[in-house]
């Protein structure tokens, strides 16, 4: 049985997800790296602060971080990685491409470049019940984009907020359910091109590490090998329709058979069990410890 870490992206966090990394040293150190990168206490924010793009970046990459770091000790090699959307780009450092204090300072300038890219206001709405065709149709009528492909029924549409009421409005007329999500910025759309060049020069002047395991590409489900095609991938997909269906089939055809999802939440773990109902999956967020994280996958991975 092989391992894949699935890494979410924004929506879920929350102050309460610290308490996962209570006194465990590993954590205390990416966090100390976190005030030095941002000069800021990523665990005295509000649940409001860590909804702000510049905030919940870089929070999130450490987050997911530190619970690799604690975890990985005790759990076998991973045979590939996979990142949800912002998660794409902490799967990285948790594949040990790139230092914790770099990933942290990154992970700043992709939200800065995307904050300044689009004027706003703008944001992401889930839509569910729907063919592709027909929410293709409805985008291209209200001026909004589908930004992620979660399977066939199931989409995350971005744009700006005027136009995504407008949208929603005539997709919840036509039987789908509509789930505006807490992100005001939005991101894998076409308006977001001018993040690009930032974000993709700053990957440029980075530090890569050979990669422990292969990232999936976001934009493909392709898994990424080297520095170049990282970089490709990463700066991309700010600004290119994420497939996430593609990356869940992805982990399959590469043998992953148990799937641990990093949180905070757990909602990559539904999608694949909806999807793949075969795979063996759970979030760190379904246990009161990574201790029983830890209990599980080994159970799991036999």
């Amino acid at each position: 049985m092989s391992l894949g870490i699935l890494c979410p992206g924004q929506g879920d966090q929350s102050p309460s997800m610290f308490e996962l990394l209570r006194d465990t040293p590993e954590a205390e150190a990416l966090f100390a790296l976190y005030r030095k990168a941002t000069a800021s206490e990523p665990r005295q924010a509000t649940h409001e602060q860590l909804h702000v793009n510049k905030v919940a970046q870089p929070v999130l990459c450490a987050f997911q971080l530190s619970v690799w770091t604690v975890l990985r000790k005790d759990l076998p090699a991973p045979r590939a990685f996979a990142g949800y959307s912002l998660g794409e780009f902490a799967a990285y450092g948790c594949a040990g491409a790139i230092e914790p204090e770099q990933l942290i300072r990154l992970a700043a300038i992709r939200a800065a470049a995307m904050d300044s890219a689009f004027a706003g206001p703008g944001g992401l709405t889930a839509v569910r019940g729907l063919v592709r065709r027909r929410v293709q149709e409805s985008c291209e009528k209200h001026g909004v984009e589908i930004a992620i492909v979660n399977d066939t029924d199931r989409f995350i549409i971005g744009g700006a907020a005027a136009s995504l009421s407008s949208f929603k409005k005539e997709a919840a007329e036509a039987g789908a359910k509509v789930t505006p999500l807490k992100v005001t910025t939005p991101s894998h759309i076409s308006g977001m091109q001018a993040a690009v060049p930032r974000f993709r020069a700053a990957l440029s002047e980075a530090t890569w590490h050979p990669l422990a395991a292969p990232v999936l590409a976001g934009i493909s489900g392709a898994p990424v090998f080297t520095r170049a095609d990282a970089i490709d991938a990463l700066g991309r997909q700010i600004a290119h329709q994420v497939d996430w269906a593609a990356c869940m089939d992805g982990l399959v055809e590469l043998g992953c058979k148990v799937l641990l999802e990093l949180g905070p939440g757990n909602g990559l773990s539904r999608m694949v069990r909806d999807r793949l109902p075969d795979l063996e999956v759970r979030s760190v967020a379904d246990f009161n410890s990574l201790k029983g994280v830890v209990s599980w996958a080994k159970r799991s991975l036999g």
